[in-house]
C-alpha cells in the first residue's frame, strides 16, 4: 500500500498538475500531485456530496481526509466567519491542502496531517467538539478503518451535530447506512444519484 493515497507518505513520483473546476457554484484551482485521491479531476462522489451538503447553522466543521482540499475549501469559502478544520493522514495531500487555500485566497482553515482525529487531541482537550464532519471514506483501506472513522466523528461530536458522507451503492452504501444509524442513532439516504448515495447521520443525546 506504499502508493496508495491513504498512506501516511507516498512514494510515488511526484506528477504535478493544476485544474480549474466549480464547486458549489464558485470557482477553484487546484495543485495536485501523483499519490493523492483524484488527482486529475474533482471526482463524482465528492461533487454529489458536495452539492447535496447542508450548512445550514453550522459552525465548527471538519473535513476528514481533506486530500487536496476541494470539500474543506468548499466550505470554507461558503462559511468566512468560521474556521474550517481539515486533516488527512497523507502528508502529501494536507501540504497541497495547504497550498491551495493559499492558491483560492482563504484564510479561515486548519489543516492537520495525521490518521483520523489523532491530530485534533489537543483542542478535544480544550473542549472542541465538531458541529459537522464531513468525509469521502477511505473504502478500500476496508470496513474497519471506515467503521473507526465513523464511531470517532460520533465520539468528537457536539451534541446534535451531523455526519455527512458519500458511498457508491456497489461498495455498501445500504451496509454502511444500517452502521450509522447504529453508531449515531439516526441516519438517513439525502441522495442518490450515479450510483452513489449521501448520507447523512445525526449525533443523538438523550
Amino acid at each position: 500500500m506504499a502508493d496508495h493515497y491513504y498512506s501516511a507518505v507516498p512514494e510515488s513520483k511526484h506528477k504535478p498538475m493544476e485544474f480549474t473546476t466549480e464547486i458549489r457554484g464558485k470557482e477553484f484551482r487546484f495543485r495536485t500531485d501523483a499519490g493523492v485521491f483524484s488527482r486529475e479531476r474533482l471526482d463524482l462522489g465528492t461533487r454529489i456530496l458536495m452539492e447535496s451538503l447542508d450548512l445550514t447553522g453550522v459552525t465548527t466543521p471538519l473535513d476528514l481526509g481533506c486530500g487536496y482540499g476541494p470539500v474543506g475549501l468548499g466550505i470554507a469559502r461558503e462559511l468566512p466567519q468560521f474556521t474550517v478544520y481539515m486533516s488527512d493522514i497523507n502528508t502529501r495531500a494536507t501540504e497541497l491542502a495547504k497550498e491551495n487555500a493559499s492558491l483560492n485566497g482563504i484564510e479561515n482553515i486548519i489543516t492537520k496531517q495525521g490518521d483520523g482525529f489523532g491530530p485534533w487531541e489537543t483542542l478535544f482537550a480544550t473542549g472542541l467538539r465538531f458541529d459537522l464532519v464531513v468525509t469521502n471514506p477511505p473504502l478500500r483501506t476496508g470496513k474497519k478503518t471506515v467503521l473507526r472513522l465513523f464511531n470517532g466523528a460520533w465520539k468528537y461530536m457536539a451534541p446534535h451535530g451531523s455526519l455527512w458522507t458519500v458511498i457508491k451503492t456497489s461498495q455498501g452504501a445500504k451496509t454502511y447506512l444500517r452502521e450509522l444509524e447504529e453508531i449515531f442513532g439516526y441516519a438517513k439516504v439525502v441522495e442518490v444519484k450515479s450510483g452513489y448515495r449521501v448520507i447523512r447521520a445525526k449525533k443523538i443525546v438523550a
